[in-house]
């Protein structure tokens, strides 16, 4: 699979604006993530090393391949490791899987992702964005947020593609790397 040297990137920023600026709240119950005044900071998971992190969102988003419910091939991807925003990079970090789903006719496209949508919300998911995008495309979008889990996902229905995709990230909250332990970015 050929990938544009800026797909990654933009996935990413799209998936980070999922987690964190749809309201995904911690135990405090507070309006913002991880009860802070920042709208931008993403909520705290919990305590993990990072190859832990990464097989817990690859299995999240093996879970959104089974709610799609239309026959079609994932692409093979790897989840990968950045920073928290305003957190020492030593300590914290959030894990993202950018995968893609070609279903196996161009038409399905349209079924994946209102199955997606019925479907997510039983699932613990909270839809906060179903609309096109700006782009000339107008490709469809589709943001949720599963705050018991602490993940977000954005999925990109691009019809336009050849061949048509949907376009998926998932990306978590924040984690806390052990004690006496290194974050490990890949």
């Amino acid at each position: 699979m050929k990938i544009k040297p800026g797909a990654p990137a933009l996935l990413v920023s799209l998936a980070l604006i999922t987690l964190t600026g749809c309201g995904m709240n911690d135990s405090t119950g507070s309006s913002t993530p991880s009860g802070s005044a920042d709208p931008a900071e993403a909520p705290l998971v919990g305590t993990s090393t990072s190859r832990d992190a990464a097989d817990a969102v690859e299995k999240a988003s093996s879970e959104l391949y089974d709610l799609i419910g239309v026959k079609g091939k994932a692409s093979e991807s790897r989840s990968g490791v950045m920073e928290c925003e305003g957190k020492d990079p030593a300590t914290y970090f959030k894990v993202f899987h950018p995968w893609s789903f070609y279903p196996a006719s161009a038409d399905q496209l349209d079924e994946a992702m209102e199955r997606l949508k019925s479907e997510l919300p039983k699932h613990g998911w909270k839809v906060v964005r179903y609309e096109p995008d700006t782009s000339q495309a107008k490709n469809l979008v589709l943001t949720a947020d599963n705050t018991g889990k602490k993940y977000g996902v954005s999925v990109v229905q691009m019809k336009k593609n050849d061949p048509p995709k949907l376009s998926l990230t998932v990306v978590s909250g924040c984690y806390r790397v052990p004690e006496g332990k290194e974050v490990d970015r890949f």
